[in-house]
């Protein structure tokens, strides 16, 4: 099935060559030129993944994140300014998967696209006549459980809606419960195919799964931290 990818930014020139570039790598594309009106069709009517810009007038990449993880966990990427390290951590602390410095290489753009819906294939049910891929044991430790193939998180019975890039990281921290992750290779559970993404980027998902389970359980600490060398999960 063809992939559709939302592009939402004030620049349309931006728009316009992003757009081409993806139909030309075959997806399909939608593209919006305000935040507002993009994110009553995210949620009305969601593709597979978007792409916000930050910097924009009316409602900012980060206003629209914000209100658009209310309702939906769907992949988002940034696009940031090349010196703005501030946006880049508060958008990845809202919860957006990835982020991309302008001016960017359409070619990493879309090598991060296709790294990300991969990650989402496990969620994402087979096409009418094809055989299921074999279903993912449900993982559960202590007070957590993770289905891969539903893609859904409980902690003590109570959801926790995580994005795929969390899903990953903590699924790789939960399988060996007691053994530390450094970040390289939280970093290789969650971002595939050789793609570079910094430590900033790996603490930031980590520190927004930490907030989201202290919603359900404020004594939430399962996951920790070992300074120097990664983070660790525990049943305890």
């Amino acid at each position: 099935m063809t992939a559709s990818i939302a592009l939402v930014d004030d620049d349309r020139n931006i728009l316009t060559s992003v757009s081409i570039a993806l139909q030309a790598e075959g997806f399909l594309t939608r593209v919006y030129s305000d935040g507002e009106t993009a994110l009553k069709a995210l949620v009305d009517n969601p593709p597979d993944l978007a792409i916000f810009d930050i910097k924009m007038p009316k409602m900012d990449g980060l206003e629209l994140l914000r209100r658009l993880r209310e309702k939906s966990a769907l992949p988002v990427i940034f696009l940031t300014s090349k010196d703005d390290e501030l946006d880049e951590a508060l958008g990845l602390a809202m919860g957006a998967d990835d982020y991309i410095a302008k001016p960017f290489s359409q070619r990493l753009l879309i090598a991060r696209i296709r790294a990300i819906l991969r990650r989402t294939e496990l969620a994402t049910p087979p096409p009418p006549g094809e055989a299921p891929e074999p279903t993912p044991e449900i993982l559960e430790r202590g007070r957590l459980a993770m289905d891969p193939a539903r893609h859904k998180v409980t902690w003590g019975g109570e959801t926790v809606t995580l994005t795929v890039t969390e899903f990953l990281i903590l699924e790789a921290l939960a399988q060996r419960p007691g053994i530390v992750k450094n970040r390289n290779q939280l970093m290789d559970a969650a971002y595939q195919d050789d793609i570079y993404v910094d430590d900033r980027t790996i603490d930031s998902h980590i520190k927004r799964v930490r907030r989201k389970f202290r919603q359900v359980d404020p004594e939430f600490d399962a996951i920790e931290t070992l300074y120097g060398a990664g983070y660790r999960f525990s049943e305890d």
